[in-house]
This record gives C-alpha cells, structure tokens and sequence, in this order.
C-alpha cells in the first residue's frame, strides 16, 4: 500500500506581467484542493478586486505590526511602493490538513521562503522572450508609463536571478504552463 505523499509548499516566482496569478488561478480551478493563501498588501485595490479573497487590503502600521509579531512567513516592499506579505499561520494551518500550498510572490519573498521553509520549491515563471514580457505588461493597461519602466528594469534583474530556482517554466500558453505545473507538483 502506498503511504499519503506529504504536503508541500510551492512558490510560483517570476517578473511581472510574465502570467503568475493566470497560472495560479488556472492552476486553482484544474486543483481546487491546493491552497493559496490570501497575501496582505499595503496598496490600494485595483477595479474588481475584493478584501480577504484578491488580497487582505490593510494600512502600513498595521502591516508592520504582523511583521514584528512574526505573524508573516515572508514580506517585502515591491517595485518600491507597497509592502506584500504572506501570513504563516494560515500557510502552517494548509500543510498540517494535508493541503499542499501554493504561493504566487516576488522575488525577494521567494527568497525568505525559501531560508524559513528550504524543503520549499521553487518555479521560476519566465517569458517566452524579452519583447513578449514587454508586449505583456504594457497591454495590460494597470500601470503607467513609468511604474512599467520600473516593473521592466525589476524584471532584468529577477530574470537574472532565475538559477536560483529549483525549476523553471515558459510560460508560452496558459493552459501548458498549469499543466506542466500540475506534472510538476504531482497533482
């Protein structure tokens, strides 16, 4: 008889634009038993989002209250505007059910996870090419000329960094990227 394979915990890592939440939210409906939990953010809603399911919305005090109380598993301060943050409990919470998590973060928190929890692991998400990654995040239309320089420059340096990760994935379709996802993970 087989034993139950352990919960694990799978970071989804890459620039902007380059389709993470697709994917994760793909992923989400192909898996619904995986968990991703609700980050915390500092900014403002976009158009559609909703608070406590696209992101628990919270002022910057209290955001740096759950930082010193230990209560996030990582956190950081993206594109240098506002701070995101994944809260431990309900990652620690996930993995004693028996469900495996799945976090879609930068990657500086990437990297925290990675030194709190190393049995984590890693996938890169990368462009199929440079001129897709710009074509992606300037058709988007959320941000601004110059927030999409600053999201672009981020993106050579964390494009840069993707040996970092125990895997990498090109994400060419969405539907071939959760896929490949689902092969990986041992869904």
């Amino acid at each position: 008889m087989r034993s139950p394979r352990k919960p694990s915990v799978w970071i989804i890592s890459g620039p902007s634009g380059v389709g993470k939440g697709t994917v994760c939210a793909r992923l989400r409906t192909l898996r619904p038993g995986i968990y991703i939990p609700v980050s915390l953010t500092t900014r403002e809603p976009r158009p559609g989002e909703v608070d406590g399911v696209s992101y628990h919305f919270v002022s910057e005090q209290r955001f740096q209250e759950k930082v010193e109380s230990g209560e996030l598993l990582e956190h950081a301060i993206v594109h240098g505007t506002h701070s995101y943050g994944t809260p431990r409990g309900e990652v620690a919470d996930a993995i004693a059910s028996g469900r495996d998590v799945l976090l879609e973060i930068d990657l500086q928190g990437a990297r925290q996870v990675k030194r709190n929890l190393p049995e984590a692991q890693l996938v890169f998400i990368a462009p199929p090419s440079w001129e897709e990654l710009v074509r992606r995040l300037t058709g988007r239309g959320t941000e601004n000329a110059s927030q999409v320089e600053h999201r672009l420059a981020t993106a050579r340096v964390e494009l840069e960094a993707r040996e970092e990760a125990d895997f990498v994935i090109v994400n060419d379709r969405i539907e071939d990227t959760a896929q490949a996802l689902i092969v990986l993970m041992g869904l």
